[in-house]
């Protein structure tokens, strides 16, 4: 049998036919799926995190509440007003050893022991007996805003305590200068030095006296 060789030129030709061949099945196999158009109609892109857009929270500013949460608890003497009605005046006269004296706050009371609590967060700055009012808290809220506690027959914070709103603070008692009004809490409340109506200060935050 005779040997044949095969040109140089024969297998180079063989070689493209080759190559041609597998790029052409490459691409009828592409050319066979679906493409997937992405247009910037369908599609968004952002940059910032989702971080980016939270808005950050807000603590709410308390608003001033009541000295005592006991329902029972009701208003004895009201606070003495230059403006108010002849009746509600009355109603805001303190009688003590022959002499009339005007209510710089307002007596809570009832037939049973209360529980009694701070109408804001604050810091206690003063706590004392009185041979008069009794047991006596004092409560600063503010640089311009004091709560004084009196006629408690129980003190349960210091000078110097934190408190949150709504926490107890003491118990009502009884007083040497209003004997007849029996168990109470005498509340006063003063802005900027100066003694003024609580009732018209509750659901008030601090910014808004």
């Amino acid at each position: 049998m005779t040997n044949r060789r095969i040109k140089k030129s024969v297998i180079y030709g063989l070689y493209g036919l080759g190559i041609v061949t597998l790029i052409g099945t490459i691409y009828l196999v592409e050319s066979s799926f679906p493409k997937n158009k992405f247009t910037n109609n369908e599609y968004s892109y952002v940059s910032k995190t989702i971080f980016d857009e939270v808005i950050p929270v807000v603590a709410t500013a308390d608003k001033l509440i009541k000295p005592y949460s006991n329902q029972n608890v009701k208003t004895l003497k009201t606070y003495y007003d230059y403006k108010g009605k002849e009746q509600e005046q009355e109603n805001s006269i303190i009688y003590y050893e022959n002499t009339y004296m005007q209510s710089s706050g307002v007596s809570y009371g009832t037939k049973d022991i209360f529980d009694v609590v701070s109408i804001l967060p604050g810091t206690v700055v003063d706590v004392r007996e009185d041979e008069l009012l009794g047991n006596i808290v004092e409560i600063k809220y503010s640089d311009n805003v004091i709560g004084i506690y009196q006629s408690l027959s129980e003190v349960i914070v210091k000078k110097n305590d934190n408190v949150i709103q709504g926490q107890v603070i003491g118990k009502s008692g009884q007083s040497n200068l209003e004997k007849e009004l029996g168990n109470h809490l005498y509340f006063e409340l003063l802005v900027d030095g100066s003694t003024v109506n609580p009732e018209l200060y509750y659901d008030k935050t601090l910014k808004e006296i």
